[in-house]
């Protein structure tokens, strides 16, 4: 799995756990519907900091609680 399968997967993760839709955090966090979506859908290969901090804080959570999960720390290196 790569990075942005695992942000997506994620954000998925933590709309279940708050009984979110896509569109529910959306509104929360005033990140574009188009944008939520394109980053669930893997369109968006390299969602932008700014982005998942405004997510972070729809979900109530901080950058750390976000990336804190053993799916991001097994993650390899993506040098290309």
């Amino acid at each position: 799995m790569n990075t942005q399968e695992t942000i997506a997967n994620r954000i998925r993760q933590l709309c279940k756990e708050r009984g979110l839709t896509p569109n529910g955090i959306s509104n929360l966090s005033a990140v574009p519907q188009a944008t939520v979506k394109s980053i669930l859908n893997g369109e968006s290969k390299n969602p932008g900091a700014v982005t998942i901090k405004k997510l972070c804080d729809g979900f109530e959570i901080t950058l750390g609680e976000f990336f804190s999960t053993p799916e991001f720390d097994t993650l390899e290196q993506e040098i290309k």
